[in-house]
């Protein structure tokens, strides 16, 4: 698939202490707007750990963005602890027809994150 016909943003959480998908969570997408973070959706994760509707290509601008990961809600719905609430990952969008693939690995102590494919 081409990277116009992808979603221009999308997000994969994957648990890596427990080898799974992080089903559930709350991610919410903000832009960076004359200096101000601008709510732009809110969506969960599915069964697969995977957002890919939080913009539509025709609503993408070029720009900063923030993705915010609500991870204690979803590590208390495991029953684990964490030291980390929540996850802000701040990314740059500066070609109009890319794909911005965005994943999370997650445990309760550490987290990364790369641009996926």
């Amino acid at each position: 698939m081409s990277a116009a016909a992808k979603p221009p943003i999308s997000t994969h959480i994957l648990d890596t202490s427990r080898g799974q998908p992080a089903a559930g969570v709350n991610v919410s997408l903000y832009r960076l707007i004359d200096g101000n973070w601008v709510l732009i959706t809110e969506s969960v994760t599915n069964s697969d750990g995977r957002c890919a509707d939080l913009l539509l290509r025709t609503a993408f601008q070029s720009g900063r963005y923030k993705l915010y990961f609500d991870v204690e809600k979803y590590f208390k719905s495991i029953r684990s602890s964490t030291m980390y609430p929540f996850v802000e990952i701040t990314f740059d969008c500066l070609e109009q027809e890319s794909h911005y693939h965005i994943p999370l690995l997650l445990n309760p102590y550490g987290y990364t994150t790369y641009r996926g494919s």
